[in-house]
Parts: C-alpha cells; structure tokens; sequence
C-alpha cells in the first residue's frame, strides 16, 4: 500500500476531526472543534491510502525559529505501516521549505520521534510553547507529555 501525504483540504475536516477526536477520548491528544480545524486547515497535512485518509499532523509556528508538530495521529487499522513516520517526514520538509530550523512536539511516544531524528529536551526550553498553549492547559502543572526536539540547520 502506497502513502500519498498532501495538504489537508476542507472534504478532510470530518476525518481529521474523528481521528484527532479518539486520540482525546484516550487522553492522549488535545481535542480539536471542527471549527478551529477549518481555521487552521492550512497547518495540516493528511496521509492518504487508496482515496482514505488515513493519518494527520500539523505543524504551528511557535515563533521566528521553532514550529511544533501536533495532532499527528494514525487510524487504528494503519498504526505499524510507517504512515506516522510519512507525516512527520512531509511535516519536517514544510518546516524546511519555511526555514525554520527547529521542530519540537509533546509526545508520549518518545521512541518514534528519536527513531525519526528527534531528540529528548527540557520542556522548558520552549516558553513560547509554554506561554501560548500550556498555560490554557488542564494539565498543565502536572503535565505527563515528552518534549522532543530536530534542528535542522
């Protein structure tokens, strides 16, 4: 089976947000309105097998030289394929493509993001990722998430 990534368009927003949506009900992902989807359709990037989407993941500009990876999530049939690895393949070039030279995400899933270049980091190196997201967190004094970082420059 061939993964196809492309630009996430507004036919994808029902998928992108049921995806993202059992990533919430577990804990894992923060959850994401239709409406915030369509509001930052351009952020995201879809994985694509046979005409079905099967993963995404998006990429926010936390600042001059730092974007993060969210949302990346891979549709239970599919996980083990290498379509996780796809996205963060097509969302690291747009980061190129923008020259932007650091990448970070909060994850639990460390061992893919260092198998995919990453390295693990103090959270606390990224107060813009701090002051403009984890503030608004339930979690966020006990926070649980991995931060993990590629520069590539």
């Amino acid at each position: 089976m061939a993964v196809t990534c492309r630009k996430a368009t507004e036919q994808d927003i029902d998928t992108l947000y049921e995806i993202i949506q059992g990533y919430a009900e577990q804990g894992i992902m923060l959850p994401r309105s239709r409406e915030t989807l369509m509001d930052q359709l351009d952020t995201f990037v879809v994985a694509v097998i046979e005409d079905r989407l099967v993963g995404c993941g998006s990429l926010t500009r936390l600042g001059q030289d730092l974007v993060e990876i969210r949302s990346l999530g891979v549709t239970g049939g599919y996980k083990g394929q290498g379509i996780g690895r796809s996205l963060v393949d097509a969302l690291v070039e747009e980061a190129r493509h923008q020259e932007i030279p650091k990448v970070m995400a909060l994850t639990y899933e460390v061992a893919f993001f260092e198998k995919n270049g990453f390295t693990v980091v103090q959270k606390e190196i990224f107060p813009e990722k701090v002051w403009r997201d984890c503030i608004h967190c339930k979690k966020q004094h006990c926070c649980d998430e991995i931060a993990v970082l590629k520069r590539l420059d």
